[in-house]
């Protein structure tokens, strides 16, 4: 296994959007870097919405001058009121409170269309599905004061990335499992590995050998495995959400875009909607019926071309097989070859192994007793990291959604809390200021909205 410390780490599990103007030279040592590249500007030149990854409401958010004004939504007013204290949450933003940004106008504040479809529709299904018990979705108004040290430069972290991060903090955190459980657990991952090959080979052949491969064939293929290797699933769900917000040219997606928003209805609707998510969110089952793929598509947005998006599924999520489940700088080959054994498969797909584990150890022996103390060792690593770049709000950067949080561990953060009300016309306001202090301790994932179908949290989260 490729072992780094922890600062290069977690410096690649970011992406550094403003980097990507520096034009970038021959890296022989990257079998990826020129692929890397020519989907950068793929993505930014060849698409409609291309331009909203450089420049859009989140980024100018971030690096604008004043206070940064977010919305976080939640369902336990009345106990984090009680309390006094409010948690971050893991997922994709690792161990932050997931917010969405908010514009000032003349009159309240507008919602990005993240917030605003969080607050109306996706809280609402999850406390429907909850059960009648008097709750409403809450939203709640923060203005963070930048600190005169914020980092000024757009680094996101991506959740896809964390792969070798997750093997890491196991190999520290393993003999928390006895030798059998030990053993047993490398051998569910290693044979999860071993009966995928034909899937892994063949996303190698098509990036490292430019083999032809019927679009519909390697997805019915993804499809098939994506139940041994559950991170198939979040990798398919990113590719499609990225293609629809690049892709989309309907009436919806172009207003959004004019005022620098991706249009995150899209794959939203697609969760919550046609999947039927709500309340029992989950990537790792995030499949689509290949049969189906065109009619379910133009439900979705008539604007796109199912046969397009097929065969750019099919280039997409091949090389991010290989980007972010691959060890990197590595081609692993001669498949039939391998030695099934976990420390010979670690050597070539450390990542890919870090991300079966961090998801097998959630329901693996006793580990469950523990997981919330992998997650938040990983939240301790990235505060750190954070705190070492000055970086007070972090975001995802799989894509500049919209998502963003608060970096709870960022010394003498000033910042102020409202409960909110909406408007006839959409916008929020601040209606009461609450005495709230956020504390730099993960929920334990089993109380949050998006995994959990039970209220019994100080503080359920929405992510």
């Amino acid at each position: 296994m490729d072992v780094r410390d922890g600062y290069h780490m977690w410096a690649d599990a970011h992406a550094f959007f403003d980097t990507r103007l520096i034009p970038s030279s021959p890296n022989d040592t990257d079998p990826l870097g020129e692929q890397s590249a020519t989907w950068e500007t793929r993505l930014e030149q060849d698409t409609p919405n291309g331009t909203l990854l450089r420049t859009n409401t989140l980024f100018q958010a971030l690096t604008g001058s004043g206070p940064l004004y977010l919305l976080h939504v939640t369902h336990a007013l009345e106990e984090i009121s009680r309390h006094g204290y409010l948690y971050p949450s893991g997922g994709c933003l690792v161990g932050s409170i997931y917010c969405a940004p908010l514009t000032a106008c003349e009159s309240g504040f507008r919602m990005h269309n993240l917030a605003r479809y969080i607050l109306t529709k996706e809280a609402p299904a999850f406390a429907a599905r909850v059960g009648p018990d008097g709750r409403t979705p809450t939203p709640l108004i923060f203005e963070v004061t930048r600190p005169r040290r914020a980092y000024r430069g757009l680094a996101g972290i991506d959740y896809l990335r964390l792969g070798s991060i997750h093997l890491s903090i196991y190999t520290h955190l393993e003999y928390l499992l006895s030798n059998t459980e030990r053993y047993q657990l490398r051998e569910t991952v290693v044979s999860r590995i071993k009966n995928s090959t034909t899937f892994l080979a063949l996303s190698a052949a098509i990036v490292y050998e430019s083999a032809d491969v019927a679009a519909a064939v390697f997805l019915e293929l993804l499809d098939e495995t994506i139940p041994r290797l559950p991170i198939l699933g979040y990798l398919y769900f990113e590719a499609l959400a990225e293609y629809l917000m690049l892709h989309s040219t309907s009436e919806r997606t172009r207003k959004l875009a004019a005022r620098g928003e991706f249009n995150n209805w899209l794959y939203k609707e697609i969760l919550f909607t046609n999947l039927g998510m709500a309340g029992k969110f989950d990537l790792a089952k995030f499949r689509l019926p290949q049969s189906s793929f065109s009619t379910f598509l133009k439900h979705v947005d008539a604007s796109v071309d199912a046969a397009h998006a097929q065969t750019y599924l099919r280039d997409r999520i091949s090389y991010l097989v290989a980007a972010r489940l691959f060890t990197p700088h590595q081609i692993p080959d001669a498949w039939h070859h391998t030695r099934w054994e976990f420390d010979s498969i670690a050597s070539h797909l450390a990542p890919l192994l870090g991300h079966l584990i961090h998801r097998e150890l959630r329901t693996f022996g006793r580990y469950p007793d523990f997981y919330f103390y992998f997650d938040q060792n990983k939240a301790l690593q990235a505060w750190n990291y954070w705190n070492h770049m000055d970086i007070f709000a972090p975001f995802n950067g799989t894509m500049p959604k919209g998502e963003v949080g608060i970096n709870p561990a960022y010394p003498d953060l000033e910042y102020r809390i409202w409960s909110a009300e909406q408007d006839g016309t959409g916008r929020v306001h601040p209606s009461e200021e609450l005495a709230l202090t956020i504390v730099p301790r993960l929920v334990d994932i089993k109380y949050t909205l998006m995994r959990n179908n039970k209220w019994s949290a100080p503080e359920p989260s929405i992510r």
